[in-house]
């Protein structure tokens, strides 16, 4: 076992019970997508035998297994549906790593290593899911506890501040609590807390090689570094389940590419997170004494052309909010010259910053909830 895994030898240490599923697969559910499938790839032929077996296995086991030409259009079809996602234009581009055999944490933590350094591509960011078993009757599937492969640890002080990333306050005292000690810095990369549908749980310490990281700063303003900011290059999230055809894939990691406003309007802006905007006001030598200043926006803008520039110069893929809304106006054209549906959460969809600037803001959208998808994890 590498040395940065490690065992946890004490089920009760993780309070994640195994889950049990009861549920057999919904026939009509599995039918749907096989019809979807069909329709989409009238070269598969075969339906009415496909369909025939799906049922037959569904009636012998409670469930069935995709092929993995199915799988691989699930995968791509549940990007094109999510409607919280601005970046769907590539969604055909999404490159799928079938591991559904593996089923040992350990397995699952190497694969999760794999995934990232398939991801990062040397900072030429490619969109990848890497998808492990699903949940079937009586046999729960593996589970990374993360909701993102990488993500920072959040100390809390005893005074009540945070060091890091207030988000994830609670998984960092869990992962302190079965043994991991951070450096109790603002960017520790937690590690990975992986369950396995039976067996010991393990901690995973992401190699340093896997996560590329960005120092953030400014193109005019040196004393930008000194703020001592950074983010890591793959948004893989891991906390979702991929429903495809009423089967659930618990433990399937996913990434595109990050939307600059992403990092510069959330994740070092808000309020709840690392919550910059007036650091960087005051070193811009702003008025905070009043909202009329408009500090935070002039911030806001500043810090975003930070992130934005420092991927660039970094050599990092990375979009910005009014490239990727017009993408996604395409993507929308596109989807209804094909004659489908594509739903959006207008609230997603309008980026954290100057949303009434760009064209994705000026209209309303079907927010209907189709499948596959990506859903949230029981």
């Amino acid at each position: 076992m590498p040395t940065w895994i490690r065992s946890l030898r004490t089920l009760d240490a993780l309070p994640l019970p195994n889950t049990v599923i009861e549920r057999t697969t919904d026939y009509h559910e599995a039918e749907r997508f096989v019809r979807l499938f069909h329709a989409e790839h009238p070269k598969a032929g075969g339906l009415s035998a496909r369909l025939r077996d799906v049922a037959r296995e569904i009636a012998r086991r409670g469930s069935y297994t995709h092929t993995y030409e199915e799988l691989e259009f699930g995968a791509r079809v549940a990007w094109r549906n999510s409607n919280r996602c601005i970046g769907r234009l590539y969604w055909q581009s999404l490159k799928v790593r079938d591991r559904r055999r593996t089923t040992s944490a350990e397995g699952v933590a190497l694969e999760c290593v794999e995934h990232l350094r398939e991801a990062t591509n040397g900072g030429k960011v490619r969109p990848v899911i890497t998808v492990f078993p699903p949940d079937v009757p009586a046999c729960p599937a593996p589970r990374v506890l993360n909701e993102q492969l990488i993500r920072y640890a959040g100390y809390r002080q005893p005074d009540g501040s945070v060091v890091g990333d207030p988000r994830h306050v609670e998984l960092t005292a869990l992962v302190r609590s079965l043994g991991w000690r951070g450096e109790g810095g603002r960017f520790d990369v937690l590690p990975l807390v992986i369950r396995p549908g039976r067996g010991e749980p393990l901690l995973c310490n992401l190699p340093g090689d896997v996560v590329l990281e960005v120092p953030i700063e400014h193109p005019e303003f040196p004393w930008f570094a000194e703020l001592g900011l950074r983010w890591h290059a793959v948004p893989a999230i891991s906390g979702m389940c991929l429903e495809i055809g009423g089967i659930c894939y618990p433990c399937a990691p996913f990434n595109g590419w990050y939307m600059g406003a992403e990092i510069g309007a959330r994740n070092l802006a808000d309020t709840d997170r690392y919550d910059q905007l007036p650091v960087v006001a005051e070193r811009l030598g702003l008025d905070l004494s009043t909202d009329r200043s408009l500090w935070r926006d002039h911030a806001l803008v500043e810090l975003n052309v930070a992130v934005l520039h420092s991927f660039d110069k970094a050599g990092v893929t990375m979009t910005d909010h009014h490239t990727e809304s017009r993408r996604f106006l395409t993507h929308l054209r596109k989807e209804e010259k094909a004659g489908r549906a594509c739903p959006a959460d207008w609230s997603w969809i309008v980026p954290p910053i100057s949303g009434g600037a760009t064209p994705v803001f000026h209209r309303y959208y079907d927010d209907a909830v189709l499948t596959p998808n990506f859903v949230a994890r029981h």
